[in-house]
């Protein structure tokens, strides 16, 4: 199992990890570390993947999954709580807890306070992220955004990301610089969604944004994406306190 160690300036009891494709058992076209229940995969196949990822990749408990709907609410988790839970970001102060979102294109953001009390965990498609996921999460918590830190997982790449005139349009009318994160393709127009993340993540006042730019669409053999694919499995972005 391949996972990704975010490399950020989190407090050392700040544990995270997302997922790549390798290292589960369901077959093609789900292959192989499907970890999402609600894409068409034996619901066994994706219960062991589950089991495996807390195995493999050290968790202190099964991840608290949530019902994800390209919106904007967040979610307080604790050892209480029962999934799965409808939103689309999740946050926590219990250590033990693992806040985890699933992605196959959108945009993973993890979040942790300077101080080391505070993890969360956000489902960033251009919707939810034109709409104020990242505001919503930031809004969460006790600590100022200055004292935040952010990190970027993978998604899918400028490259790759062709979107309506009506989307630039949304996030323009929000802030004009979003325009810098668009590049025409005749009608259309390429996105980089990371630096639309940035860009909402500064405003609100987080400087502290790290991130890993790998492209889920051309990277076929590490990643899910469900615009390249349509029938295909999701990986997870986790974070937990010690």
């Amino acid at each position: 199992m391949n996972l990704i160690i975010p490399q950020w300036p989190a407090p050392s009891r700040v544990r995270a990890c997302s997922t790549q494709r390798q290292g589960g058992i369901s077959a093609s076209p789900w292959d192989a570390l499907n970890l999402g229940g609600h894409v068409g995969d034996n619901p066994e196949d994706v219960k062991r993947n589950r089991q495996l990822l807390v195995e493999k990749a050290g968790l202190p408990a099964m991840p608290q999954w949530l019902d994800q709907v390209h919106a904007t609410d967040v979610v307080g988790l604790s050892s209480a709580g029962e999934t799965p839970l409808r939103g689309d970001a999740c946050i926590t102060t219990e250590p033990g807890v693992v806040c985890a979102i699933m992605t196959a294109d959108c945009l993973p953001v993890l979040f942790c306070s300077d101080d080391g009390h505070e993890v969360a965990a956000a489902h960033a498609g251009w919707r939810g992220l034109c709409a104020g996921v990242l505001e919503n999460t930031l809004a969460q918590f006790r600590s100022p955004p200055d004292r935040i830190h952010a990190w970027l997982g993978p998604a899918i790449g400028p490259e790759a990301f062709e979107v309506g005139a009506e989307v630039r349009q949304a996030f323009m009318a929000q802030d004009s610089r979003a325009a810098h994160a668009f590049r025409p393709a005749g009608e259309k127009y390429y996105a980089d969604i990371w630096q639309l993340a940035r860009l909402r993540l500064h405003a609100a006042g987080v400087s502290s944004v790290s991130a890993d730019s790998r492209c889920t669409y051309t990277e076929r053999d590490d990643f899910f994406s469900f615009r390249r694919d349509r029938i295909t499995g999701r990986m997870a972005t986790l974070i937990w306190l010690l």
